[in-house]
């Protein structure tokens, strides 16, 4: 049974605490649209497709609390606003908000209550399509069993329930070609450790836990077949920002001669920044680093630096998987042609 990591309900939202796994599964209830802004913030919520899914739901419940206020456009507009720039490198949060924006352009406050809903519903729906599309798409790149790389976590709990880079996974699963999976921990957070191994247990998927220094060695025995990892926003140019340690990951894989796959949904796709330069990179607090599990590693007033994410050029990145397809270098007009092809369905 697929993790679902965003339920609605009439009055409010409610959100899987990521922050609390693996210990204990606990949710947020959100009756507001700056209790989302919170979530996604603080990583309650986190993962691209699934925080542009919040942002909707966001709104939705902005848009009900302001109903009736003589203000009410100006208003939703300024909500729209805080929760579109929650987290800047993650285009999917802008993308959906935007999508909203055009969505509710003229109508009244009950009318756009009601259409706000219904699209949020709605892109959940599809993400979830999307991703199992994404996983069919991620086949035709293996024929046979293989091990693969991953890293943070883009399954399940990123997304409406499925997965990009775990859907590929989850794919080559239910086709009994995953041999092993091997688990990036993904510092300072330990997305992996704390959220891809607990959904690969979950789904009784084969894997094996690494610390991020140790994935060259597995390369140099030749125990990785492919690298798959997610994505926060690919450029015009197949530039790729993603959890910081991809771009390290990119180099290590291209020096072993292992395939480097980006699987990400068409929305995540940014044809208006031509290339990594242009991506807005989130830093995070410095007690992320200096801190782990509540518990200092670090003088506390040492200096940090601390990106959420590292961009990967496309010249390391083998091919990029999504629900339209596979795509290969170089990546510029066909980036084009899938976000049209998006846009006019």
């Amino acid at each position: 049974m697929l993790i679902e990591p965003i339920r609605r309900d009439t009055d409010h939202v409610e959100i899987l605490d990521q922050r609390r796994l693996p210990e204990s599964e606990r949710w947020l209830i959100c009756t507001t649209g700056n209790d989302v802004v919170e979530a996604i913030q603080t990583l309650a919520v986190r993962g691209a497709p699934a925080i542009g899914i919040a942002g909707l739901y966001g709104l939705w419940l902005e848009a009900m609390r302001l109903q009736h206020q003589p203000q009410f456009s100006a208003m939703l507009q300024d909500a729209a606003d805080r929760i579109s720039q929650a987290r800047p490198t993650a285009v999917n949060l802008s993308w959906a908000v935007n999508q909203a924006l055009e969505k509710i352009r003229g109508l009244d406050p009950r009318e756009t209550v009601s259409t706000l809903r219904d699209l949020a519903d709605v892109v959940k729906v599809q993400d979830v399509e999307n991703n199992v599309a994404m996983g069919q798409a991620g086949l035709t790149l293996f024929s046979g069993p293989a091990k693969i790389l991953t890293h943070c976590n883009a399954g399940s709990l990123a997304t409406a329930g499925y997965g990009t880079a775990l859907g590929v996974i989850r794919a080559l699963h239910e086709k009994q070609w995953i041999d092993q999976v091997w688990v990036d921990e993904t510092r300072p957070l330990l997305q992996g450790a704390r959220l891809t191994a607990w959904e690969l247990e979950h789904d009784r998927i084969p894997a094996t836990l690494l610390t991020d220094s140790m994935a060259s060695q597995v390369m140099a025995l030749g125990e990785v077949d492919a690298v798959i990892v997610g994505a926060d926003r690919i450029a015009r140019n197949g530039d790729t920002a993603n959890k910081i340690g991809t771009y390290g990951l990119a180099v290590l894989a291209n020096y072993h001669n292992i395939p480097f796959y980006v699987a990400a949904p068409v929305s995540t796709l940014d044809p208006v920044t031509p290339d990594g330069l242009h991506i807005p990179i989130e830093h995070r607090a410095a007690d992320e680093v200096r801190r782990c599990g509540g518990i200092s590693t670090a003088p506390t007033t040492i200096a940090v630096y601390n990106p959420a994410f590292d961009v990967t050029p496309a010249s390391l990145i083998t091919a990029i998987i999504t629900e339209r397809g596979v795509i290969r270098p170089p990546y510029g007009n066909a980036i084009d042609q899938l976000t049209r092809e998006a846009k006019d369905a």
